[in-house]
């Protein structure tokens, strides 16, 4: 077979689908290959048709459809997939040939493929894609990272897949080496938890603090997406409480059980940042809470045998505008406390593994395409535009001054749902997040001498300078060592 094909994508599952059309609307010819044949059938003949793709039925058959150095997209599984994917590859593949992994994969497996590889000659990146099917086909967030020789190879194909902001900017751009750019992609994950968890509550404040109807819910969130909040999650917010069922005709969100997914990614950074001591409450309590909202069966034993608080007060209708207010602030300062942890999770990685990266840039990536795309990611630029050393994400004055400005509806609706009985978990470890950061002595000082008193295990004193470590014998006044 001449080779005629600009770029290969392996596995034709929809999001895989949907890349290979996108890089065919862009004029790359585009050769597809799954391992169950029927499907790259069906796909030549139905959505491929007429378009400049080249169905292969051997792995064989797919290397030799590929210019060289062959440039291939992995759209398989995570795990043991994306092994077992590169193992049938190998036998064909030449030095100097380019692999990608556009799936879900964790950064460490992608480290380690990297390096494994190399000893092949073979050059290997771990590219992070974000904006489900609709992103694959008219543009994604994608966040590349690995070989860097690589790159300039593959750059001008991903940048023209990808989303466009401000004008034509490309949602693209180089991460840095190893697994950079699915680190990144998980940390986009782990926010992405949190952001959805914390819509999730808002609804449930409105719908079971305030009572609203699904009509005034849909305005509220209606209302939101042309406000601070306004991103993606905030329109299918509005868009899904439109939706009535065809067959009932009742709200189609309330036929929906309500025992959330998920696939781990969200997992990944939390346990990532328990390794890298990083706080981050708020995107490790928006995975518990979709643990505790799965045991479906559990809570409605919980409803039977746990007493709720006294039933509160309904707030009058002259004053739930105000109220309604103070839920947007309290959303609002929230996802700014879960970015803010994501982007500390991305400093202890540049520490950790000496990778330069660029905050504000990665926050580019996420303007467009992506799940989490939002209005205010272009502020985040910004604020790290100004200081690309900044320690933490509150700290910048326009993000500081938001926080300020919005914290008295934060408090108020925090501290009524609590005691009102309304779950909103993620929500108050936002407010904790923030009283944390912002207090310069905490009782964390009692803990240090619970730990010397029953282990030895010393602590630091505020009178002497950081370093030096003591110890007390407790139970003999005054026998410090």
């Amino acid at each position: 077979m001449n080779p005629t094909a600009d770029i290969g994508v392996i596995g034709l599952a929809v999001m895989g689908e949907n890349l290979a059309l996108n890089f065919a609307s862009r004029n790359f010819t585009t050769a597809v290959y799954n391992r169950t044949t029927a499907r790259v059938d069906a796909f030549m003949a139905e959505r491929a048709a007429g378009k400049p793709l080249i169905g292969c039925r051997s792995i064989e058959e797919f290397a030799a459809a590929l210019k060289r150095p062959r440039k291939i997209l992995l759209m398989v599984k995570a795990g043991e997939a994306v092994d077992a994917c590169i193992s049938s590859l190998l036998p064909v593949l030449e030095p100097g040939d380019i692999v990608m992994d556009g799936g879900n994969s964790f950064y460490a497996d992608t480290v380690r493929r990297e390096k494994e590889l190399a000893k092949a000659g073979i050059r290997y990146l771990g590219v992070g894609i974000s904006g489900g099917e609709e992103g694959a086909l008219h543009g994604p967030s994608l966040m590349p990272g690995g070989d860097a020789s690589a790159w300039p190879e593959v750059e001008p194909m991903l940048k023209a897949i990808a989303a466009k902001v401000d004008g034509n900017t490309p949602c693209c751009e180089w991460i840095g080496p190893g697994g950079s750019g699915h680190y990144v992609k998980m940390v986009h994950n782990g926010i992405e938890y949190a952001d959805m968890q914390l819509i999730a509550e808002t609804y449930g404040y409105l719908r079971d603090r305030l009572h609203l109807d699904a009509e005034k819910i849909q305005a509220v969130f209606e209302a939101w997406r042309r406000g601070p909040l306004a991103g993606y999650l905030i329109d299918i917010t509005a868009e899904i409480l439109k939706v009535r069922d065809a067959g009932s005709g009742k709200l189609l969100l309330d036929l929906i059980l309500d025992a959330p997914g998920q696939k781990g990614t969200g997992r990944w950074t939390s346990e990532t940042a328990l390794e890298t001591g990083t706080p981050v409450p708020t995107l490790t309590q928006a995975v518990y809470q979709r643990n505790l909202d799965a045991a479906k069966e559990l809570r409605q034993t919980g409803s039977r045998l746990l007493a709720p608080p006294e039933e509160a007060e309904p707030y009058p209708e002259e004053e739930q505008e105000e109220v309604i207010d103070a839920l947007e602030s309290a959303l609002y300062c929230s996802k700014i406390c879960a970015y803010a942890q994501g982007f500390e999770l991305l400093k202890a990685a540049e520490q950790r593994f000496n990778w330069p990266l660029h905050y504000g840039e990665i926050a580019l990536l996420w303007r467009g395409g992506c799940i989490i795309r939002a209005d205010f990611l272009g502020e985040i630029k910004k604020a790290y535009d100004r200081n690309p050393e900044l320690e933490n994400l509150m700290f910048d004055d326009y993000f500081r001054t938001e926080l300020d400005n919005g914290q008295e509806g934060w408090r108020l609706i925090a501290a009524d749902a609590l005691l009102s009985g309304v779950a909103m978990p993620a929500m108050f470890s936002a407010v904790g997040y923030y009283d944390s950061r912002r207090r310069a002595d905490s009782p964390s000082n009692l803990i240090q001498a619970q730990r010397d008193f029953f282990g030895a295990h010393t602590f630091e004193r505020k009178d002497r300078p950081r370093g030096e470590f003591f110890h007390h014998e407790w139970n003999q006044p005054g026998a410090e060592l």
